[in-house]
């Protein structure tokens, strides 16, 4: 677990890097964002490091195809359950900053938290760019070239436009310059089994994905582990992509493959690469943190964990037994950096840095910046078209609706003709700052993807409380291992009262339609539209397209975070 000693650390290396972000008084928005701006971080402050043994790790993870810099907004609510409630990742905003003694205002508080983001971005800029997180790569490579691993935990190739016009193409162009060792999956898997054994027959560098096997006989379809020597030790990288694949995503896309955590399975490879002589054993995972945190408790001999799934960062690691997790966030927004002292077969000591990628002081890498370029340019025009304009700031992340999330609802419900709006949680989609244009690109990046037909159905009251107690246990299932879906299925049109500390059944109460202030009936039919459906042969228009008519009926936009859920048992 982190420490007492972890935080106070933290704290000390934050504020003395950063600044504890104390500003005079009489300050206006203007001056707030000017006074800020005096304290960002250079490029060197970034990425300065102590050394520490032999091995580096450098990690990023669901990018989600986002090739140039973004606004991303952390969650307001970040809620666990059963062993995972209150503790990290499980904090959010004031509580996160007192948690890991982060200095408001600083760069740190706004890379990790929602804390007065609107301000703290305009001082700060925008985040991650794969040009930027190329050039501090480069930076530690140059440093440990002969003792660094560069891993990339998936949620890689997809969920922009240019990666869905190009079939993931992009992203495999730029990444290949990145030069990483090693990738696990997700997303990648809804370019569907043809595309993706063709996209792993080209690379250079191996998919791991040992949990991934052939429905009929079990055989693995792709390589499971993969090991490195660097500094003199022999370390092993095991993959393991996201376990739920063929429930959070269309399992008509990947027929022939099945998926699980395969906790059996994964001892029995770590136990064959220690007797292979591996010296470190790494999980290159898709789980998810919760998973993970369960995992590391119960399957020996794996000393690092490189977390993803849940876009969860930690500027520190937790510790589970002798296992370190490590969470590097999403959208190209960090690097994490961590060397480990390894001898004698075991870790001795190790040093970290979770690297925000504040894309305004770092110097873009030439070579990656003209790769973008040339990938972007076909689209260009296209992507930077204005299609509407928003008052508040549009997000996403979190357990429940954000307003990026009202937006669509609003959309699926005026162009649909609909009662009831249903939007996936998703945790992808950058974020738009309050009084900012939105482009068609700024809709693509909320909702690319290769099931985007937006439906129109019936459904009655019953199914629908059906569905929200379904996807409500997804998340707040108790055991880890049960929790199966994204965030909250995003609603449009209804309100509820969640307790998240009850069964299956049990959490949702009070449904009620908005519009008529009336109670959601049992045996009554309601008008639903919805989007990302799993099913085979769904029809109806993209999302996007829908999300593009509301904008040019509406212009503006301005979604102050629907009032529509009340949580209790938190």
């Amino acid at each position: 677990m982190t420490t007492r000693r972890d935080l106070l650390q933290l704290g000390a290396a934050t504020a003395a890097l950063f600044g504890a972000g104390t500003l005079g008084a009489g300050l206006g928005s203007g001056g707030f964002a000017r006074a800020l701006a005096q304290q960002r971080p250079t490029q060197d402050e970034l990425t300065r490091f102590t050394p520490l043994g032999n091995v580096t790790l450098v990690h990023v993870t669901d990018i989600h195809a986002q090739l140039v810099p973004v606004y991303f907004r952390e969650p307001t609510v970040n809620l666990g359950v059963g062993e995972a409630k209150g503790v990290p990742p499980h904090v959010a905003g004031r509580e996160y900053l007192e948690a890991f003694g982060i200095p408001p205002n600083s760069a740190m508080a706004y890379a990790l938290t929602d804390q007065d983001f609107d301000a703290l971005a305009k001082a700060y800029g925008r985040v991650g760019g794969l040009d930027s997180v190329a050039t501090v790569v480069e930076a530690i490579r140059a440093e440990r070239d002969k003792n660094m691993l560069l891993l990339d935990g998936g949620d890689t190739f997809q969920n922009s436009w240019t990666s869905l016009a190009t079939k993931g193409q992009d992203m495999i162009d730029c990444m290949a310059l990145l030069k990483p060792d090693a990738m696990t999956a997700h997303w990648e898997f809804t370019l569907g089994e043809e595309r993706v054994r063709e996209i792993v027959e080209k690379l250079n560098y191996p998919f791991l994905c040992q949990n991934v096997r052939e429905s009929a006989f079990q055989d693995e379809v792709f390589q499971g582990a993969a090991t490195f020597e660097r500094g003199g030790v022999k370390i092993a990288v095991i993959g393991q992509a996201l376990p739920y694949t063929p429930i959070a995503n269309p399992r008509w896309m990947i027929p022939e493959w099945s998926f699980g955590i395969r906790e059996k399975e994964l001892q029995q490879k770590v136990e064959e690469v220690r007797a292979d002589g591996a010296d470190l054993v790494v999980l290159l995972s898709h789980n998810g943190f919760d998973v993970d945190r369960k995992l590391a408790s119960r399957v020996t001999g794996i000393d690092v964990i490189l977390t993803g799934h849940t876009h969860d960062a930690l500027p520190v690691p937790v510790k589970v037994g002798k296992t370190l997790l490590i969470a590097s966030g999403s959208h190209g927004k960090f690097a994490s950096r961590l060397d480990l002292d390894v001898r004698d077969g075991e870790v001795k000591d190790y040093r970290y840095k979770l690297i925000p990628i504040i894309s305004d002081v770092i110097t873009p890498h030439p070579q990656m910046a003209k790769a973008i370029a040339a990938h972007r340019a076909p689209h260009e025009k296209m992507l930077s078209e204005v299609v509407g304009r928003t008052e508040t700031t549009l997000y996403r992340r979190g357990n429940f609706n954000g307003t990026l999330d009202d937006v669509i609802c609003d959309a699926l419900l005026a162009q649909r003709d609909a009662e009831i709006a249903l939007s996936p949680g998703f945790r992808w989609g950058p974020t738009l700052l309050a009084g900012q244009d939105i482009t068609r690109e700024d809709v693509y990046n909320a909702t690319a993807m290769t099931y985007p037909a937006a439906y129109r159905t019936t459904m009655t009251g019953a199914r629908l409380k059906d569905v929200l107690e379904d996807v409500a246990d997804n998340i707040f299932n108790p055991d880890p291992y049960l929790q199966q879906g994204g965030d909250m299925v995003r609603l449009g049109g209804l309100s509820y009262t969640i307790d998240i500390g009850k069964p299956i059944g049990a959490r949702i109460a009070d449904v009620t339609l908005v519009r008529t202030g009336r109670s959601l009936e049992a045996d009554k039919e309601y008008v639903v539209a919805g989007w990302a459906s799993v099913n085979e042969g769904t029809e109806g228009p993209p999302i996007w397209d829908v999300v593009f008519d509301h904008l040019a009926q509406t212009k503006t936009v301005a979604p102050r975070g629907a009032a529509n859920v009340k949580i209790v048992g938190a």
